[in-house]
């Protein structure tokens, strides 16, 4: 195994660590302050959505550890489009000036937006996601 490859397995399986943490504070520690981010214009139960996109974190979160092959490119788009799919939350809350736990004041809010991309990056490139999209590309000139 290569050193390149090396790393990218190390940063898939940090990936899904996170997720999985990030799940967990949704269903316990951190529920009511996951709870006050929830915009406002999202037609469900704020505990809801908490405690599904709390299970779908820590289902993505396993999901990128333990599958292989083109299941984990698939799951590598799917994490970066749920990322996607939770922006306009983040956005919601530097508009509304929501102030919960950990995230307290607008260059907080701001920083956060900017890192979203990132983790969108980390899901594509962690899981071979990305590269096996611009081989496939490449392959179809």
């Amino acid at each position: 195994m290569s050193q390149r490859v090396r790393v990218r397995e190390i940063g898939r399986v940090a990936l899904g660590v996170f997720l999985i943490g990030a799940g967990l504070l949704h269903l316990t520690l951190w529920r009511q302050a996951f709870q006050a981010q929830v915009p406002p214009w999202v037609p469900l139960e704020k505990d809801f959505v908490v405690l599904a996109s709390g299970v779908v974190e820590i289902v993505l979160g396993v999901a990128i550890i333990v599958l292989r092959g083109r299941l984990r490119l698939a799951i590598g788009w799917i994490v970066g489009a749920y990322f996607v799919a939770i922006f306009p939350g983040n956005i919601s809350q530097l508009v509304e000036s929501i102030e919960t736990q950990g995230v307290e004041g607008s260059v907080q809010w701001i920083v956060r937006l900017f890192f979203q991309p990132l983790l969108v990056a980390w899901a594509l490139w962690s899981t071979g996601a990305f590269k096996a999209a611009v081989a496939w590309i490449r392959a179809r000139r």
